[in-house]
């Protein structure tokens, strides 16, 4: 707040200008960031959204313009890649993050050692070192030193690790893994601006989940890009448009920005149209009445008044994006994968053990679990990356498809993005190359960048396009929508939605697998368990097994009565589930037949218009002014009716299966 009792912002950009060769990334761009704001940075792959977190960060100089900070404020930043520094704990590493605190923890412990050897009590110095000691303790104890240790338990156990991760290398564990410990660091700084580039990224769905609710109370403001949906919509109250080099700033999460930004492009659009309506009428009157003299203060004036109009102009819009089908499915036999007494070891350590399950063609499935639950390496096992006990095999023809976790990461820096679809492909399809990069937005000169300069959804976009040099019937993707943007992961999900072969999806992704399974395999504490229906019932059932508790360990061997007691609680339990669902399922059915009766009398108050404004002159008669003007409002709210009770719906038959399941 500052003298005149006004909050004054945290951060504010100011006409920031920066060029790339001759593109511009920003062009004179202003916004500002106000204490306690969460926005969330959206745009193309490409179109400068990990640039500004860089600008924010003070990486990335400015070509023109300025960034200015409040007093005093600290900056907390999480890139999407970075370097790691070996040689340390998971403890020890995330520890570093309070590196002020622990040296004034040193400096602590060196006067009071030298206090106690020390004998001249009424000295100067002796004195001094009194007050340092209490100046220290006194800044120590703001900095909440006292609750470092818990602090940082309950980070990283959010985050995912167990306990007895906490006194293991960081060398031990993968680069997704990594970069949580940088997470847990940069969470445990307590910045008053946090800069997270796509910190979702390397979470599995519970982590996810733990981070919202860790963000949405956190004390600073956030500013993150995130191709997740749900995490936008659950957490953001702002979004920032980046697009062609402007930005366009939306007091509202994503979902709802998307709706504004159609409502203001719409009212744009309809005032552009109007203006230029009137600007070729005036233009006709001077061309029509230049040459008369009883016409010439009239012809003038209209000619200053043009002069004087404020020119609306519309923003060209990026509507570039991918466009692509998977190619159709070779034929196969009946059984695409069949999984028999499966397990799998690192050393002494368990992944999972006894695992059986079988795909049939055309069936999609998807792995869930926390991360190191074993879905990728059952992914690795299946295309025979990794030896296993048991046994895997694939039915009569199948030929599968693989896309790696670290598939964009593992692309060749050096060659070109020509180079690497043309060193890949094989046969006809070498003819088609320019024409399939052009799918993937890498047309004309953007074909011949080297992959060292593609941003982390650009390489995406290359390793997906991979994918389609040939026809396979068996697909496993292992998280493909990381660094993908929001309009590139509903491409790909269409284009998953539309292909006829078999699919093995790992994600975290809430909304990207919304309706694109109707079977889950949870990887949990060495087991895999069979759940029937999607993501959502899932999730469903989940919280009502209480989420938060999911990465708990597994309870202990029960033997004689405690079996019998425990499972009269299953079956008590049971009971008053399928009681309380009975219930639930009522109110639901209700529900749908409210939304349906809404949407039938919508639909005839539509169709008793149209037969209206059928006749040739509905237009221009008076007496149809007030129906025309009330069409589209109908019109809109029929389509929200029935996105409602295509909603509705869904949740109803969620939970019919749910209750299916039960009573099974």
């Amino acid at each position: 707040m500052n003298e005149f009792g006004i909050f004054a912002p945290m951060v504010g950009v100011n006409n920031a200008t920066l060029h790339f060769a001759d593109r511009a990334i920003f062009n004179s761009i202003s916004f500002i960031v106000n204490k306690q704001d969460r926005v969330g940075l959206v745009g193309k792959n490409g179109a400068g959204k990990s640039t500004l977190l860089k600008t924010l960060a003070g990486i990335q100089q400015l070509d023109g313009g300025s960034i200015s900070f409040s007093s005093g404020v600290t900056v907390g930043y999480l890139p999407q890649d970075m370097d790691f520094i070996s040689g340390r704990t998971v403890w020890d590493e995330t520890e570093s993050s309070f590196s002020t605190s622990l040296e004034i923890q040193k400096n602590i412990d060196e006067i009071n050692h030298q206090l106690g050897i020390r004998e001249d009590y009424e000295s100067e110095s002796y004195l001094k070192l009194l007050d340092d000691l209490s100046d220290l303790n006194e800044k120590l104890s703001l900095m909440g030193v006292d609750t470092m240790e818990a602090e940082i338990e309950k980070i990283l156990l959010g985050l995912g690790f167990k306990r007895e991760d906490f006194t293991r290398q960081t060398d031990e564990f993968s680069g997704g893994w990594r970069m949580r410990i940088e997470l847990a660091k940069i969470l445990l700084q307590n910045s008053d601006l946090l800069l997270l580039d796509e910190p979702t990224n390397h979470l599995d769905i519970e982590s996810i989940q733990w981070l919202e609710d860790f963000l949405g109370t956190y004390p600073g403001a956030v500013v993150l890009i995130s191709h997740d949906r749900a995490f936008l919509d659950n957490l953001t109250n702002r979004t920032v448009d980046i697009s062609l080099g402007k930005i366009y700033d939306y007091p509202a999460p994503y979902t709802r920005y998307l709706e504004l930004r159609k409502e203001r492009r719409e009212l744009e659009f309809a005032a552009y149209t109007n203006q230029q309506k009137q600007i070729k009428e005036t233009e006709d009157f001077i061309n029509r009445f230049r040459a008369k003299a009883t016409k010439a203060v009239q012809v003038q004036s209209r000619i200053k008044a043009l002069n004087r109009l404020d020119r609306i102009e519309i923003e060209e819009e990026d509507n570039a994006a991918m466009r692509f089908s998977f190619p159709s499915a070779p034929h196969s036999g009946r059984v695409s994968l069949r999984v028999e007494d499966v397990s799998k070891k690192y050393g002494d350590k368990l992944i999972f053990s006894n695992v059986n399950f079988s795909l049939e063609r055309g069936e999609k499935i998807c792995l869930v679990g926390k991360n190191g639950g074993g879905k990728s390496t059952m992914s690795r096992l299946i295309i025979g990356e990794e030896l296993t006990s048991g046994e895997i095999e694939l039915g009569y023809q199948v030929k599968v498809g693989y896309f790696a976790q670290n598939q964009a990461e593992i692309l060749d820096q050096e060659k070109t993005v020509f180079e690497t679809i043309d060193e890949a492909a094989t046969g006809e399809i070498r003819t088609k190359i320019r024409s399939l990069l052009g799918s993937f937005l890498f047309g004309g000169e953007e074909a011949d960048k080297k992959v060292k300069v593609l941003s982390g959804g650009e390489r995406a976009r290359l390793a997906m396009c991979k994918l389609l040099l040939e026809p396979v019937n068996l697909l496993i993707l292992d998280e493909p929508t990381n660094h993908l943007d929001i309009r590139s992961k509903e491409i790909l999900k269409d284009a998953l939605l539309r292909y006829d072969g078999t699919m093995i999806l790992i994600s975290h992704d809430r909304d990207f697998l919304k309706g694109l399974t109707d079977k889950l395999y949870e990887f949990a504490d060495g087991d895999v368990r069979e759940h029937l229906g999607g993501i959502e019932e899932f999730l469903r059932l989940k919280k009502a097994d209480d989420i938060r508790t999911w990465e708990a360990d597994k309870p202990k061997q029960m033997v004689g009565g405690e079996k019998k007691q425990n499972k009269a609680r299953n079956d008590a339990n049971i009971y008053q589930l399928k009681k309380d669902l009975k219930k639930k399922l009522r109110s639901q059915k209700s529900e749908v037949n409210k939304v349906e009766r809404k949407v039938a009398q919508l639909e005839k108050e539509l169709e008793e218009m149209n037969e209206v404004l059928k006749a040739p002159d509905a237009y221009s008669n008076p007496n149809n002014k007030e129906l025309i003007e009330n069409w589209p409002k109908v019109s809109e709210n029929l389509e929200k009716s029935m996105e409602i009770w295509e909603k509705e719906e869904s949740k109803l038959e969620g939970m019919e299966k749910e209750l299916n399941e039960l009573e099974a």
